[in-house]
């Protein structure tokens, strides 16, 4: 069994900085990629940063020159620092991790929501 325990999501004024993190745990193994996906009232989940287990990085246009996402092997962990936020990155964020063998796993979700 899998587990992802997402932390770091609150309120923030614009402008301001707020870095999330997912910790794997359970029976893991072989992570192809992790990242983050983001869910906005009324919107559907979309793309906001992925990492490969090569270190190779995507990001979602509207984040790319304010997000950066990272990971630590050793801990099975994603960290997502996400700085001059604006009122539109306000949703719920999912930890997302693509297993070799497992599949594909979310975690529960996170808020953060940005005020003016």
């Amino acid at each position: 069994q899998v587990q992802l325990v997402e932390s770091g999501g609150g309120l923030v004024q614009a402008g301001g900085s707020l870095r999330l993190s997912c910790a794997a745990s359970g029976s893991i193994f072989s992570i192809r990629a992790m990242g983050w996906y983001r869910q906005a009232p009324g919107k559907q989940r979309e793309l906001v940063a992925t990492i490969t287990s090569d270190v190779s990085t995507n990001y979602a246009d509207s984040v790319k020159d304010r997000c950066t996402i990272s990971r630590d092997n050793a801990k099975n962990t994603v960290y997502l620092q996400m700085n001059s936020l604006k009122p539109e990155d306000t949703a719920i964020y999912y930890c997302y991790v693509k297993f070799a063998y497992l599949g594909d796993y979310w975690g529960q979700g996170t808020q953060v929501t940005v005020s003016l």
